[in-house]
């Protein structure tokens, strides 16, 4: 092991232990660590470069290295989708209560800063074959930011796709001042009468584009999960489609499945 990886392992272990809480500013890179460690500045701007790097540390120009605060994580269950069903048919009075980004962080309503972005397109080659449609024909595009009030970054970055013709079969769904819809998007749909029966979710990871790490928070190094989810109603026809772009720093998939016993 290199020196500087034997040194970002020990001040990895000393933050852990809570010698520096979060926040805190640590040791000067000279004089201190370097007398600490014995070792050459540059090797210390290594340690420090790889801590950095995990999103252990963050280095802020002309003020020094700080423990990072850690970011709500975000615990997404596969058990959430029915969660979501049941709660559906409640009433408003129950369905304004909590959401699904509650559900998945322990935070409140009131912890919450939302956002939506709605917008018209023409459904690609893609999102025409999954909903059974002509290419060209109108989809109904929402984007949706989700953050705790006292971080800066979403959780998220969501994009769901439904038909225009459907949609509009309650105008309040094309609105996105009505938003953050108590009950969701299953709720959504039982308003113009549709009822799930099933979601497909297809994860996969790969490095996040220049514009998801900014508006992320992404260190370097750090993957995104990209999570397409389908929708299908009681008589097999996809009725909604999400993309999900998730920080792998901070999200936790969690798939739990009942087995048959024998």
């Amino acid at each position: 092991m290199a020196k500087y990886e034997k040194i970002a392992d020990d001040l990895r272990t000393r933050i852990r232990a809570g010698e520096w809480a979060p926040g805190a500013k640590l040791p000067s890179e000279t004089p201190e660590l370097t007398a600490h460690y014995k070792t050459s500045l540059p090797t210390i701007r290594q340690a420090l470069s790889v801590l950095a790097a995990e999103g252990v540390v963050d280095k802020v120009h002309g003020r020094g290295n700080f423990v990072r605060k850690p970011r709500t994580v975000v615990v997404r269950t596969n058990e959430r989708h029915q969660w979501e069903k049941d709660r559906a048919r409640q009433s408003e009075q129950t369905r304004l209560q909590t959401g699904a980004t509650e559900h998945d962080t322990g935070l409140t309503v009131s912890d919450l800063v939302f956002r939506a972005e709605f917008r018209e397109t023409e459904a690609g080659e893609d999102l025409a074959t999954l909903f059974g449609v002509p290419v060209g024909t109108a989809l109904l595009e929402r984007t949706y930011r989700t953050r705790y009030q006292e971080e800066d970054e979403p959780f998220n970055i969501a994009r769901s796709y439904l038909v225009h013709d459907v949609a509009k079969g309650n105008a309040d769904l094309l609105d996105p001042s009505q938003e953050p819809w108590p009950g969701g998007t299953q709720n959504q749909l039982f308003t113009i009468g549709i009822e799930l029966d099933r979601i497909v979710e297809r994860i996969t990871a790969r490095p996040p584009t220049a514009e998801e790490a900014e508006e992320l928070g992404l260190k370097p190094g750090v993957s995104v999960f990209v999570l397409r989810k389908i929708s299908y109603d009681t008589s097999g026809q996809v009725v909604e489609v999400s993309d999900v772009t998730l920080p792998g720093d901070r999200t936790e998939m969690v798939f739990t499945t009942p087995l048959n016993r024998w």
